[in-house]
């Protein structure tokens, strides 16, 4: 029994999604700023990216597998943008 949880506790992605989403949420209120913030959206970006491909590495789910793959595409071109703003 023991055991299970702790396997279940490894491909758990909850904390992951919590830290993605708060990462997003203040992507977005830096894209609102006046002030310089190319330096903060490449971090914000580069820690999305690291979420991303933690829950793609705990997942065993196709779907969830697809949808990192999307979500990597989708943040390799917010990166192009970034880089823009630098």
């Amino acid at each position: 029994l023991q055991e299970i949880v702790i396997f279940l506790e490894k491909k758990d992605i909850t904390e992951e999604m919590i830290r993605l989403n708060s990462h997003y949420n203040l992507f977005l209120d830096f894209v609102k700023s006046d002030e310089p913030i190319g330096k903060k959206m490449n971090f914000l970006h580069q820690e999305m990216l690291r979420e991303v491909n933690t829950i793609g590495s705990k997942t065993d789910n196709i779907i969830i597998s697809h949808i990192v793959i999307n979500m990597k595409e989708e943040l390799e071109k917010v990166k192009e943008q970034v880089q823009n703003i630098l």
